[in-house]
């Protein structure tokens, strides 16, 4: 979008207050603050609804740029995040035979406790089972490390897929015309079906409803000479 201030060459000759009704005391133009719309994205232009005098609202849309080809980018992508996560590693099950055995070896360290109270069991079976216990134990915590350090590196994979997704999303929005300000078409620069390129100009908008006019006056007083709109004076 570029915004330009620029003259409508209307050139007029104000009215004197004066006495003398006849003589003018000044003269100048109307001018409006003119924005040149350009294409966010490259591609053929599908839809564009935009006629020369048309009056336009801030955040209509009036038309698009194909997106078949970015569509298809964006599946692809995520058919490619779903495959690089699909290789995280289960860890809940990759843990569950490590531990059925540690519920079995406290269960047995307990049976054993208990057995060793009426000298039913001797203190080496009572080491051997907390010795059992323990390295269960440090190899849930090894595999439990290893597998989330594994599951953590693929997610990382995923990431750069995952930013690609969301650039694309932003060019699908993109690929949305967007008129950004209130205002009346002047001139239009492209037509549908004609290839848009990012920063091509689309169409020149501009608000009539309020004008400057710039005047050179010779008297002290004037009047302001108003077209059905709302006018700035600028001396």
């Amino acid at each position: 979008m570029k915004k330009i201030f620029t003259s409508l060459a209307i050139v007029l000759t104000l009215s004197s207050c004066a006495n003398n009704k006849n003589k003018p005391d000044a003269s100048g133009t109307f001018e409006s603050t003119e924005t040149i719309i350009s294409s966010e994205a490259t591609g053929v232009i599908k839809r564009f609804d935009v006629t020369e005098g048309q009056p336009l609202k801030a955040g209509q849309i009036i038309g698009y740029v194909d997106t078949v080809q970015l569509y298809l980018k964006k599946k692809q992508l995520q058919a490619q995040v779903r495959s690089t996560l699909s290789q995280k590693p289960d860890i809940a099950k990759q843990l569950a035979s490590l531990e059925t055995q540690l519920k079995a070896a406290e269960k047995e360290q307990a049976r054993i406790s208990n057995l060793l109270k009426s000298d039913a069991a001797t203190q080496k079976q009572m080491d051997d089972v907390n010795t059992q216990v323990e390295t269960l134990k440090k190899q849930i915590d090894a595999q439990h490390s290893s597998l989330g350090i594994q599951s953590k590196n693929i997610g990382q994979q995923a990431n750069p897929l995952l930013v690609q997704i969301v650039q694309i999303n932003d060019q699908l929005v993109k690929s949305k015309i967007i008129n950004p300000v209130n205002g009346t078409v002047l001139t239009k620069y492209a037509e549908a079906n004609e290839m848009a390129a990012i920063g091509k100009s689309l169409y020149k908008i501009a608000d009539l409803s309020t004008l400057v006019l710039r005047a050179f006056v010779t008297g002290n007083q004037f009047s302001t000479i108003k077209l059905n709109q709302k006018v700035i004076v600028l001396v």
